[in-house]
């Protein structure tokens, strides 16, 4: 009852191989549609000014969202090396602190 049943594997077809149902053929309407004639770039779509605006702002913004995220990791690599450079100094001053107060005693 619970044991997986399988299909044999010789009727198993991948989606791919599976034959399609036949189509039938359309019947040409009696006023057909005017289509455009193709142009010369080969049918690529026409944009309208608007859209090539918006595309344009898009590219920009996103320009500018990768820009800011470079800056903001630079100035975290930045905060990181001065707060190690100052950690540095203080712990070479208290090394020579101890040092010295070794030497007096």
């Amino acid at each position: 009852m619970f044991k997986p049943q399988y299909p044999r594997p010789d009727t198993y077809t991948p989606p791919s191989i599976r034959p399609t149902p036949a189509v039938p053929a359309e019947q040409p309407a009696s006023n057909p549609v005017p289509t455009a004639a193709p142009t010369a770039l080969g049918g690529l779509v026409q944009n309208s000014p608007g859209t090539v605006l918006a595309l344009a702002a898009g590219g920009v913004a996103g320009v500018l969202a990768l820009a800011s995220v470079a800056v903001s990791l630079l100035l975290a690599v930045a905060v990181t090396a001065v707060a190690l450079a100052v950690s540095g100094v203080v712990l070479l001053l208290l090394v020579r602190t101890l040092r010295q107060e070794f030497k007096n005693h």
